[in-house]
């Protein structure tokens, strides 16, 4: 049985917070028939979890589309161009998965936002995965609650099983040719705000356990690979401390652009050098920052904005699109540029080929 991506949207806003149904009941029995309501949507389109596979084409390549911080406000009629820009990116570049890097869906009631997004990807057959951003805390949804009712859309790959902080951390694999393993994808919860206020303000930072939880998961995987790390790549929405080092590294120049100051945590909990000594994660990639799409190395480590996806207000910001990121079967290596929604194709570069560091001038 199928239904179309409009009676499935009906079907689940009958139960949502917005509805005479969803009132009447409260607290737990109204996130229960919110949940049932979208698990409406995996059992009609016969898609869940357990069932995604994720592998390398016969080029040996798998392509990412990132998006991010869309902030679409349906009740405000807020970033609505967003629903046509993701299917212009899609229809050029044909990405094996969508990464949404936070800050997608910012009014009160999230649901149908997040409906109209999963049909897109629906209809394009495309897997896609969400992590959390500051701004998916402030709804009538908690980010646990928010977490289940997104990991039952179509197509979406989320499934964080709580066993650290956060409710958007979760590990893919993506298979060769062989149908073995040939790299990781990690998807992070980077939380919100700062938990040490009025001491420490600003924004979330990865807590001790996440750090731990992705050392343990790194090291599994490493040791399945008879001790060799995977190529692997990171998502996440609140950019490292790092990234400011990365932006002014003198001896290899970023590309793109750094239009307003990092707006990274207060705190540096260690993310950064537990995946430098873990040896998989070849570069990470954030939102966050609306006017920033730069890619630069730290210590070896590419560390990279996306492009944000909303249609920014001022003639000289970044246009809307997204990243692309194509990895490579069997190297420690990928391309990357931005789609923008008009089509044009922008910051094109190599991983690491284009982050050689300079020569320098011999001392006379």
């Amino acid at each position: 049985m199928r239904l179309s991506n409009d009676k499935l949207i009906s079907l689940l806003l009958q139960t949502s917070p917005e509805s005479k149904a969803f009132k009447s009941h409260s607290g737990d029995l109204g996130v229960l028939a919110l949940f049932l309501a979208a698990l409406l949507f995996s059992v009609f389109t016969g898609f869940s979890q357990s069932s995604a596979k994720l592998s390398f084409d016969k080029n040996g390549e798998f392509k990412i589309v990132q998006f991010t911080d869309t902030h679409i406000e349906l009740k405000e009629k807020n970033n609505l161009d967003v629903y046509q820009n993701i299917p212009k990116v899609l229809n050029t570049e044909h990405p094996d998965l969508v990464v949404l890097t936070g800050d997608i869906v910012t009014e009160v009631n999230p649901q149908e936002g997040f409906m109209k997004l999963a049909a897109i990807f629906e209809k394009s057959r495309i897997p896609w995965a969400i992590v959390f951003g500051n701004h998916e805390s402030e709804n009538n949804l908690s980010r646990k609650d928010l977490a289940a009712f997104v990991a039952k859309l179509p197509m979406c790959l989320n499934n964080d099983k709580g066993t650290t902080k956060g409710y958007s951390n979760f590990i893919y694999t993506v298979a060769g040719k062989d149908k073995k393993t040939a790299a990781v994808l990690y998807f992070l919860d980077s939380n919100e705000y700062s938990t040490l206020e009025p001491n420490v303000g600003g924004w979330g930072w990865f807590d001790h356990l996440q750090v731990e939880w992705y050392r343990e998961q790194s090291k599994k995987l490493t040791q399945t690979n008879s001790g060799k790390p995977f190529p692997a790549l990171a998502f996440f929405h609140i950019p490292l401390p790092e990234y400011n080092a990365a932006w002014k590294n003198k001896d290899i120049d970023p590309v793109g652009v750094r239009n307003e100051d990092e707006c990274s945590p207060e705190i540096n909990t260690g993310m950064f050098a537990a995946m430098l000594e873990s040896g998989d994660v070849m570069g990470t990639f954030v939102g966050h920052d609306h006017i920033n799409d730069y890619i630069g190395v730290h210590y070896g480590i590419a560390l990279a904005y996306g492009r944000v996806t909303k249609t920014m207000k001022e003639d000289d910001d970044p246009k809307a699109g997204g990243r692309v990121i194509v990895m490579k079967e069997g190297q420690r290596s990928f391309e990357t540029w931005i789609r923008e929604a008009s089509g044009k194709k922008v910051r094109e570069c190599s991983y690491p080929e284009s982050f050689k560091p300079k020569k320098k001038k011999e001392d006379k």
